[in-house]
């Protein structure tokens, strides 16, 4: 799967010609961090997310969904703690959603990624600041994410072309943010990706 992924960005990019690079979009080689020698399970049970952080009933599920719906979304009932329908713009495949059940919200780096690059470390608190964090959160059809599963750019990439460059942007930010280790392939890739950026 990583060079089917890798052939399609070359093959791609090959036909692109006066694009414009960001200048900042992976760390050097010098950067990267070698791979730890023992790295522990990863245990989702580990990482508490879709919490309600400010007491409000709505977890970090139901407010991205309130967040990002295009149109006022409707509750369960009254308490309005549950959203049940909206209207939703699948980035990842470009996809219109109305039902809250048909979306998933992605971490677009996901925990178990994070946990094999460095997060393994952390502590419990900020393992659920990751989870929840906004910033690494996206709402987008059930199987793209399924498919995506914790798969990092060279491995899997969002069906929309359109949307690499912000995707590529996105992942880099997040992996900053965290001080997160990169993969070499991982940024071969992101860098192949700016370059589709205009």
């Amino acid at each position: 799967m990583k060079n089917i992924v890798l052939s399609l960005l070359v093959a791609i990019l090959a036909t692109i010609s006066g694009c414009a690079v960001e200048k900042r979009v992976a760390p050097t080689q010098q950067e990267l961090i070698a791979v730890p020698a023992q790295i522990s399970p990863y245990n989702r049970k580990d990482w508490p997310h879709w919490i309600d952080a400010d007491g409000d009933c709505q977890n970090t599920r139901q407010e991205m969904l309130i967040a990002f719906s295009q149109i006022p979304v409707r509750f369960k009932d009254a308490r309005h703690c549950t959203v049940v329908s909206g209207e939703w713009f699948g980035v990842y495949t470009g996809k219109a959603f109305t039902k809250a059940s048909d979306v998933d919200i992605d971490h677009i780096v996901p925990l178990a990624h994070a946990h094999r690059h460095g997060a393994d470390k952390w502590t419990r608190d900020q393992r659920r600041t990751f989870a929840n964090d906004f910033e690494n959160l996206l709402v987008v059809d059930d199987s793209a994410n399924q498919s995506k599963g914790d798969q990092a750019p060279h491995e899997w990439l969002p069906p929309r072309r359109d949307y690499w460059c912000e995707y590529g942007k996105r992942w880099n930010r997040i992996k900053e943010k965290y001080r997160l280790w990169y993969a070499a392939l991982e940024v071969k890739t992101l860098r192949l990706l700016a370059e589709t950026c205009q």
